[in-house]
């Protein structure tokens, strides 16, 4: 099968720690991590970058992006990165400076535009989208208005059916929306944040979420309550038309 223009490998919601072997919900995020890109360097598809979409770390601590940086660098791929509500900007943007780390910015290859947004909210589990960003959106959807687009941002837009969720999602979702719906060239938007998959469309845009690489929230859950599907990742291959075919990997335990 012909590679297509841009392959892309989404892993989000790491919950990585400062301390070695540190369990989150009894889950050594550290030893998650490893399995899932264990298995992403044991598959023939070579994707063109990864993409992370926010909390990389748990304690947003500086060796937390070191261990992510240590881990992660293993792929020899650039490693395009927005934070989460657990993250820490200031130590991301110091500890994960440089090749072949970028934060934020626009992706352009074969006729898609990938352009990362930062939805995180100080002191807040929610996340929003601040005045200057979507500022900064429309000028790069006009820019880019002859190119494919798909978003990336942390905290989901569209609702996933669990209440708890939903109240800490994008909460300004309504302006991204806007700006989408005069956008015809948006063909999806990528999350994390919920800790499990879905693929929905709103007007034509698909809205996707992807697995966490350590433990996954229960689906349609009222309250929080924890899945027993194993840690995840997700496959996106952009097609020239602008189609993706998108396959979600389930990583079980050794």
């Amino acid at each position: 099968m012909t590679k297509p223009p841009l392959r892309l490998l989404h892993l989000t919601d790491t919950h990585l720690f400062e301390a070695a072997g540190a369990r989150l919900r009894g889950v050594d995020t550290a030893g998650t991590l490893q399995r899932v890109l264990a298995r992403v360097l044991d598959d023939e598809r070579r994707p063109d970058a990864i993409l992370v979409t926010g909390d990389i770390s748990q304690d947003e601590t500086a060796a937390a992006y070191d261990r992510f940086r240590q881990l992660i660098e293993a792929t020899d791929l650039p490693v395009w990165c927005i934070a989460g509500n657990h993250d820490s900007p200031p130590a991301m943007a110091a500890r994960l400076a440089g090749p072949p780390f970028r934060l934020g910015g626009t992706l352009v290859q074969g006729g898609w535009a990938v352009l990362l947004l930062d939805s995180h909210l100080p002191g807040e589990h929610g996340g929003r989208l601040t005045a200057s960003t979507l500022a900064w959106l429309a000028d790069a959807l006009q820019e880019h208005r002859s190119r494919h687009v798909l978003l990336a941002v942390h905290h989901h837009v569209l609702p996933v059916g669990s209440r708890w969720l939903d109240e800490l999602g994008l909460q300004d979702a309504a302006n991204l929306l806007t700006l989408i719906d005069g956008a015809p060239q948006v063909r999806a938007v990528l999350s994390g944040h919920v800790h499990q998959a879905s693929d929905q469309e709103h007007h034509g845009v698909r809205f996707l979420t992807t697995p966490s690489t350590c433990f996954q929230f229960l689906p349609h859950a009222e309250h929080f309550a924890v899945d027993t599907r194993p840690p995840g990742l997700r496959w996106l291959d952009l097609l020239p038309d602008g189609r993706i075919l998108s396959e979600v990997t389930w990583v079980e335990p050794e």
